[in-house]
């Protein structure tokens, strides 16, 4: 029999100087408790508001949350809903969600997806810098739990948005201040993502490759994505790498073209 073949990247991610990734979804497996906590903390908002249908933590945190920061997610959320929420129940809203997050995170702890690990390993063993990016304060922590942190070079979470004043998402700002952290133009790196906002601010921020991530695998999952800007979208990381066994339900778009 003969020896499978030793894995190596994809021809598109090949050319990257440096890749950028966003965490949450991507990185590390804690999309699913950011939408948790969002549910958790929408849900008695709509019920007080009259509505009836209850916060999709699969199509509503995907369309209107994921990625961005608490604020702009409360408020476009509630907006999306027909409601025009006051500045307070908007803070209310994400400071509940916040609460709730940490709570579960420190209950539940997190873990890095493994086709991620292996990817950021070989990049790490042939060279290439990269970056993990959050819109989440979180960021730091949730990397150091995984025990990931050290594959990184750089980490621009929400602390540094506040500090640097960087606009959130759909704005490519935290994206090209990774990039300028590892010290490659936005047109030779890749960025990651599975946020409808990061594909999108991939885009707006000229990057050589936009990458998105797939998770929640629905109806128009990866459609919407290539829609926001994503140049092509896998359902695992372990999907660029080839020679691997994972099966590629998007083996179309992981090619030369």
């Amino acid at each position: 029999m003969a020896p499978a073949p030793s894995p190596s990247l994809v021809p598109r991610l090949r050319t990257a100087r440096a890749v950028v990734f966003d965490t949450d979804g991507v990185i590390t497996d804690s999309a699913r408790v950011h939408a948790a906590a969002w549910k958790e903390a929408f849900d008695p908002c709509l019920a007080e508001a009259g509505q009836r249908r209850p916060f999709d933590p699969v199509e509503d945190y995907r369309r209107y949350v994921d990625g961005k920061s608490r604020l702009d997610g409360a408020a476009d959320f509630l907006t999306s809903r027909g409601l025009r929420p006051a500045d307070e129940t908007v803070e209310a809203v994400a400071a509940a969600k916040e609460r709730l997050f940490v709570r579960r995170l420190r209950e539940h702890g997190i873990e890095a997806w493994p086709g991620t690990v292996r990817l950021l390993r070989m990049l790490r063993a042939q060279g290439v810098p990269c970056a993990a990016v959050s819109a989440s304060r979180h960021a730091p922590e949730l990397l150091d739990r995984s025990g990931v942190r050290e594959l990184f070079q750089a980490v621009v979470d929400g602390n540094e948005a506040a500090r640097l004043r960087l606009p959130g998402k759909p704005d490519p700002a935290l994206f090209l201040e990774a990039a300028r952290r590892l010290g490659v133009p936005a047109g030779e790196a890749a960025v990651v993502e599975d946020a409808l906002a990061g594909v999108e601010a991939g885009r707006r921020g000229g990057f050589g490759l936009v990458v998105g991530v797939d998770r929640t695998a629905g109806p128009t999952s990866a459609a919407d994505l290539h829609e926001h800007g994503a140049d092509l979208v896998v359902g695992d990381l372990a999907e660029l790498m080839t020679g691997q066994s994972i099966g590629q339900s998007f083996g179309q778009d992981i090619g030369e073209d």
